[in-house]
Parts: C-alpha cells; structure tokens; sequence
C-alpha cells in the first residue's frame, strides 16, 4: 500500500464494516486489473543494499522520479516515502528495506497493465543510472543479511520490525530480504467473491511453483525453490496463511469482517503519528477500549486490513499474493494467468471441479511443500506441474474468450508465454537458477546482478 488511508469517518457498528467489503462489487463491465511488483535495489558498484539518506540513496532516486514525473509526493514528516498518481491512479512506495514497488492503476486489459510496467521500468532506469543504482528482480535477495538491511523512514515498519520477532521466526526476513508480485481482481456480488476466493486460495500454490525464484540465503542455496513462500510460513499466522474457514458454509463479507476483528492490530495512525498498538484486536478498537477518548475510524479498518497478509487477500477487491518477484518478462504472466482463470465464468466453475473435493488438510500440506518441493509437489495424486499445464490451458483460452486485443491485434495470451515455457522445461525458475549457481556461475550468486537486473 502506497499510502495509509484518510477517511476520519466514525464507525458506529460492525455492520459497517461489512459494508465496506461489499462496496466492492461491481458489474463485470468494470472489472479491473492491477499489478503491483517489488524490486530490489541495489549499488552497481559493489551490488549492496541502497540506503535512504544519502546523494545515491533512495530519497535521491524518488525526488528524481517526481521531477520527472510530476506525480504527487507521499510525505512522511520531512521524508519523501512514495509517489501516487493522482489522475491514473498508480503509485510508487518503499518496503521497508528499500524495496522499490509499483503499485498499479487499475486497467482493463494485460496489455494496459504491462505497458504500465515496461513505462515505469524505463523511467525509473533513467532515474538510478546516474545514481549508480540498479534494480534485481528476484523473490529474495541472494546475499545480503538482515543486518545489511537500511530500514525505510516509515512510522509503520518501526512498530512492525518491534512486533515482528514476538510473533514467528521470519517476520524481519519477510520485512527486509523478499520480493513479491500480485493481481488485485474485482468480483461482481458475495457469491462471485466466495467462488473466487476458493477458487484462488486453493490453486495458489500453483501460482507460487510457477514463479518460485528465490533458492539463495546469503550467497548460498537455502534448499527451498520459493524461500520466500516458506518464510510466510512462520512470520506471524495469525495474520497469514489459507484460510481454510473460506471454505466453510457461510462465509462471506460478514465472516471476512470477523476474522479481521480479531486479527491483531499493527498501529493507528493519528495525524502524522504511528501508535503502536500491536496484537491488540480492532474488536476492542471499536469498542473504544485501545484510545481512550478515540473512536475507530474507517482509515483505521482500511489500515488494518492492509496489514493482514493471508496467501490471498479480500479487500474491496482479491489479492493475489503467493507468487516470488521475478525478471520484467514474467511480471505481466501473473494478472494474464488469474485473469484468463477467474475472469471467465467457465473457467472459473472448471477451477471449482478441480480442487471442490479437496479437504483443508490436502491444501494445506501443497502450500507446505511447494517451497521446498516446486512443481513436485502433489494432490491426489497430481502434480503441481500436472495442475500448472491443466490450469495454464484453461487461462489461455479465457484470454481468449476476452478477445482484448492491443493495436497489433493480438490478445493477451501472448503474456502466458513465459509461463508455458516454464512448464514446457518442467522444472521452476528456482531450478534454473541453482544449475546456473552450479555450472556457469562457480557456486557464485554475484552474477545474477547482471542476469537478473532490471
């Protein structure tokens, strides 16, 4: 999120905060695609983490991009932390260890959101060149520490890095060493985002196999295919995870609301102030019993179910969140693959026969093993590479289906090539990666600033 939310509006009820929900559905005329990627950056000199302060640091590189671009700066105090597209609706934020982010304006078409992409990575090179700084798409950082790690100049990181070591074992390396892609996907009723949920969370570690690239901890194979995806695992599970009560009757927006009222709470921002208030529940907000004096607002519930990180988030919109970062090339195969999946009436009920029959325990144990095990990982008897061809399939014709086409005439499947690619190969990108380590590379991550730079 590029920016905490504004909206000081008293909340009188809980009722209120399923409506929230709600107010996202939308006719299916006004779906819309957003894409959001982190980067690292890193020193082309050196290829060590960039700092905030400093003429090459990061402050540098976003008061280069607002000259250049004219978007509006996101302020903290005296601190530039972001910009945000105030007409298309885009912005740009920092993780907390100076992870680079694009959070994406909501476009109709892949095509839209790639050219996003493709602008946005031309501009910002512009920028960092002279800065000596340079972009590495990968789900993890392949050699630097946590305590090489500068920390962002963001009230809400201060609170979390403190919260975070009292609830898991990876909630730092989660924070400061990894890189994600997602696709933020409408729904057009409660039933088309309950099917829609289901549907995702299952084959989310479809998703997380098909991108896993992050095999390196501090210039050393870590033993996993996607680190990234297995650090969730112990970063704090009350916040995280897949949410096998989706798939019970009765959820809904009330039941979503419910699950976050207890979900503990990070900070409330008052004014220009971060409070902490972490693993305190917005239950107790509402009922008065955190700020005395204060009543819980509509940015404080907006704020809050920001920070909670399950492997697919509901929103006034769906979250996808499983998949690594990864090279430019890959990054618009994301919204193209759940777009062709979830976007299409059938293919969304085809998705539904595939994992209907599945038990909480057999999703769980695939979102155990695909870390560690890729496309190896199995269901029933199946494959994740099996379930990666089958779903890969069905997404191309979806994308078919739309019939979106881009002033070539040519539809969005063309951005699932990579995707098939990979399961042409039948082995992960992580894979890829450790027989380079392992042939080409001498046992040496170093030359993956050059191969897998922005």
């Amino acid at each position: 999120m590029a920016r905490d939310q504004v909206d000081m509006t008293p909340i009188n009820s809980r009722d209120e905060l399923v409506a929230w929900f709600e107010q996202g559905c939308k006719p299916k005329s006004q779906f819309r695609i957003g894409t959001e990627h982190e980067k690292f950056a890193f020193t082309v000199n050196g290829h060590r983490p960039v700092p905030y302060f400093g003429p090459r640091g990061i402050r540098a590189l976003l008061d280069g991009m607002q000259a250049m671009l004219g978007w509006e700066p996101i302020m903290e105090r005296e601190n530039i932390i972001g910009l945000a597209d105030v007409t298309g609706g885009g912005a740009i934020s920092l993780e907390p260890g100076g992870q680079f982010e694009l959070s994406g304006a909501p476009v109709e078409t892949v095509h839209q959101t790639a050219s996003e992409l493709f602008a946005h990575l031309a501009q910002v090179r512009e920028v960092a060149r002279p800065l000596g700084i340079g972009f590495l798409g990968l789900g993890m950082t392949p050699d630097w520490r946590r305590a090489d790690m500068p920390m962002m100049p963001k009230g809400r990181y201060k609170i979390m890095t403190a919260y975070m070591p009292k609830v898991g074992s990876h909630g730092l390396d989660m924070m400061y060493r990894t890189c994600t892609v997602q696709t933020n996907l409408d729904f057009a009723s409660e039933p088309d985002m309950v099917k829609k949920m289901r549907v995702s969370l299952a084959l989310q570690p479809v998703a997380t196999a098909l991108f896993a690239n992050s095999p390196f901890t501090e210039g050393r194979p870590n033993g996993f295919l996607s680190f990234r995806s297995e650090i969730w695992r112990d970063t704090d599970n009350q916040r995280a995870g897949m949410l096998p009560w989706v798939f019970e009757p009765g959820m809904g927006f009330e039941r979503y609301a419910d699950y976050a009222l207890d979900v503990p709470m990070y900070f409330v921002k008052r004014g220009d102030d971060y409070i902490d208030v972490s693993g305190k529940s917005f239950r107790d907000h509402l009922a008065g019993k955190l700020l005395p004096g204060e009543r819980a607002t509509m940015s404080d519930w907006a704020n809050h179910v920001s920070t909670i990180f399950p492997e697919v988030r509901l929103k006034r919109y769906i979250e996808m969140r499983g998949s690594d970062g990864g090279p430019w090339r890959r990054l618009p195969s994301l919204p193209a693959y759940w777009v062709g999946l979830i976007y299409d009436d059938a293919n969304l009920e085809a998705c539904w026969d595939i994992v209907k029959d599945w038990t909480a325990e057999e999703r769980q144990k695939l979102r155990d093993d695909v870390p560690r095990l890729g496309f190896k990982a199995a269901v029933r008897g199946r494959t994740l590479l099996d379930l990666a061809r089958e779903t890969l399939a069905l997404a191309e014709q979806g994308l078919i289906r739309r019939k979106r086409l881009d002033h070539n005439g040519r539809d969005e499947t063309r951005y699932l090539r990579p995707l098939q690619e990979i399961v042409a190969r039948g082995i992960t990108p992580a894979e890829e990666l450790l027989a380079m380590y392992e042939g080409a590379w001498n046992d040496s991550v170093a030359p993956v600033y050059d191969e897998y730079a922005y």
